[in-house]
């Protein structure tokens, strides 16, 4: 009997012992403990979702004006914690289209874009929207704007308008005037709308004589104009939708020697406002734009986007004139 009952305790015993031992995952080491488990991978997941990736990609890196933009935007974007791709389609529509797939494929939750071309764009955006990627169009704008989260850029109509008031103060007697375009990009042809506007009144004497696409891009503009100046040796004024262009003009009238030429060119670069402080400069202005606040805009934007925060849809960043009689209050070495 006595032998039966210490087997009974000793059986007790073993059953408590088992008992306590089963509980004790719910009270040990991370590695034992589901509870925590969760609440980790709760914290690891909040983290992934604030960490957001921002594609940019824009008409061509080896323009200033673009190295600056990128600059200004990739600053603001880093500063938040968050981090950008850029990629450089080099002015090729279609390297433009592959490196957006890219970076969809890479995992961007936004993309800051300025198109080569604001046609062929139209596929790649619905495959950006496709893909859930947020876009905020800069600079120059799309052709299919219902796409577009936000646009931010210029006022480049009223950067061309400008320079034609301009025109008809320094020329009140009008002349032959020649201009140096970019079909493709929008921000140009604003740009040289506004300036044909402002030069429309019959009375005032300006007649355009020719016009040339020369793709933004310096030699090609050089080229066009050595055969417009070529073919119109009585030019007054060469209209140019970007420094760029302005540049080429400059070395064509200087090749030709013809020292009454006057440009006009939009973007307030540093080569541009360096040549006011030359003597006989035959840039008569340029109607100045600020990427360092565009990129700054931009970021903010779309930071606030992402975060389901309230933004503007459209903002114009002020444009306004530099030429040899105020370049002092802007500075020659970096963008205003």
């Amino acid at each position: 009997m006595m032998k039966r009952r210490m087997l009974s305790v000793i059986a007790v015993l073993l059953i408590c012992i088992f008992a306590l031992s089963g509980c004790k995952k719910n009270v040990g080491t991370p590695e034992d403990n589901a509870v925590k488990d969760e609440e980790a991978d709760e914290d690891t997941d909040g983290e992934d979702e604030d960490a957001y990736v921002f594609g940019f990609s824009v008409i061509d890196m080896q323009n200033p004006y673009f190295i600056t933009l990128e600059g200004a935007t990739r600053e603001a974007v880093e500063s938040g914690g968050y981090r950008m791709i850029t990629k450089d389609p080099a002015s090729d529509a279609a390297a433009q289209a592959a490196q957006i797939q890219e970076m969809i494929a890479e995992g961007i939750d936004a993309i800051f874009l300025c198109p080569v071309d604001w046609e062929e764009i139209t596929d790649s955006l619905k495959a950006l929207k496709d893909a859930g990627v947020r876009i905020i169009n800069v600079d120059s704008q799309v052709k299919e704007m219902e796409y577009v989260d936000a646009y931010i850029g210029s006022d480049n109509h009223n950067a061309g308008f400008i320079c034609g008031e301009d025109l008809m103060e320094k020329r009140p007697d009008g002349g032959k005037i020649a201009i140096l375009e970019c079909p493709t990009q929008n921000s140009v042809n604003d740009r040289i709308t506004g300036f044909e506007e402002a030069i429309a009144d019959a009375e005032k004497g300006f007649e355009v004589v020719a016009r040339e696409d020369t793709g933004g891009e310096f030699d090609r503009a050089l080229e066009a104009a050595e055969k417009i100046l070529k073919e119109n040796p009585d030019i007054t004024a060469i209209m140019c939708g970007n420094d760029q262009i302005a540049v080429g003009a400059m070395t064509a009238v200087n090749l030709a020697k013809m020292e009454d030429v006057i440009i006009y060119g939009v973007d307030g670069s540093p080569d541009i406002k360096k040549e006011f402080k030359k003597a006989g400069c035959q840039i008569a202005g340029t109607a100045a734009q600020s990427p360092i606040n565009m990129g700054k805009t931009a970021a903010k934007t779309g930071i606030s986007i992402l975060k389901g925060e309230e933004f503007e849809r459209e903002v114009y960043e002020e444009v306004f004139m530099i030429n040899k009689d105020n370049v002092d209050m802007y500075g020659v070495d970096g963008w205003q």
